[in-house]
């Protein structure tokens, strides 16, 4: 059902984002705003077994939806999910989840909305899609119709709007910025090929190459903190990956002729500096059109990815 045939106080979707470390639900309602006490939060990750998958997911949807306030109705259930995924058939394969390799994440959702007695539609889409979705909608790109959407964190994923329109492809996975290769800077040979943006400019990866020039700290938290003590590993790490960023989005603006693109992940929030190198190699670009792109931090915190799956649902117009 449209949501403009419900008040934006009664139609709420409830959003799903699965990510590699984490699986969030929330409701939000139609102007783009969390449902105080609806968010909920179990793990997923690389040691994760199928049931213990389908009991988080299971158990953040069932939680979201027991939240919903009296007389509010649930208009759509949208599941923005960490890729490779199958838009049609509803299929999921994480690149850091590896026990769900064309998992049906679309019909499991649906059976537990079912269970509930939610008569919902279940929206599936790449989680980089939903996230730029949250950023026109109600974030750092609104008004602007080619956008690029982007998160750095345990991995690197994107989405794109050009001419105001959601750009899925066939499969559901244009946008996959973190698997464009960057030249010759090369990352870790952990999965695909070194020469990924993300395999060097995750979080992740970027503290493992700092590991490798001797830097002592294990996680994105301590490699930021040892960065703002001057720590000079620390800042060659966040300037070889701001580097690495810069190069990907050049060559996504002269492909696509982007007017902005909206940063946001936890890795992204290292320091500031981190965008500083990525504007740099936009700044020397030979192309005017291409120097045009502004790159900017997400408007959303930590709120993007689910104000960006509920967007499935509210803004489906803009869907393919």
């Amino acid at each position: 059902m449209p949501t403009d045939s419900l008040s934006a106080v009664t139609a709420y979707a409830l959003a799903v984002d699965f990510g590699g470390t984490k699986v969030e639900a929330a409701l939000v309602d139609a102007d783009g705003r969390l449902v105080e006490g609806s968010r909920h939060r179990l793990p997923t990750g690389r040691n994760a077994t199928v049931p213990e998958l389908e009991a988080s997911v299971g158990g953040v949807v069932r939680a979201a939806a027991a939240s919903l306030p009296t007389g509010a109705r649930i208009v759509g259930v949208g599941i923005g999910s960490a890729g490779p995924i199958d838009r049609k058939r509803g299929l999921v394969s994480p690149l850091n989840v590896p026990h769900w390799r064309d998992y049906p994440m679309r019909d499991y959702v649906a059976g537990v909305a079912a269970e509930l007695g939610l008569d919902a539609p279940v929206t599936l889409e790449m989680d980089g899609v939903a996230i730029t979705m949250a950023e026109h909608w109600v974030g750092a790109a609104q008004g602007v119709d080619n956008v690029m959407g982007m998160v750095i964190s345990t991995g690197i994923g994107g989405g794109l709007i050009v001419d105001g329109r959601v750009i899925t492809g066939p499969t559901g996975n244009a946008g996959h910025i973190g698997h464009v290769e960057v030249g010759d800077i090369l990352g870790e040979d952990t999965f695909g090929s070194p020469y990924a943006l993300e395999a060097m400019a995750s979080g992740p990866h970027t503290v493992a190459w700092a590991r490798r020039q001797g830097f002592a700290g294990t996680t994105g938290e301590e490699l930021a903190a040892a960065y703002a003590t001057g720590d000079p590993v620390a800042r060659e790490a966040i300037a070889r990956t701001g580097r690495a960023v810069g190069h990907a989005i050049a060559s996504a603006t002269a492909l696509l002729d982007l007017e902005l693109v909206a940063i946001g992940g936890g890795f992204s929030h290292a320091t500031p500096d981190l965008f500083d190198h990525m504007r740099a190699v936009i700044e020397h670009h030979y192309f005017p059109f291409v120097r045009k792109v502004r790159i900017v931090p997400s408007a959303l915190s930590s709120e993007g990815p689910l104000i960006g799956a509920a967007a499935l649902i509210h803004r489906a117009n803009l869907l393919p």
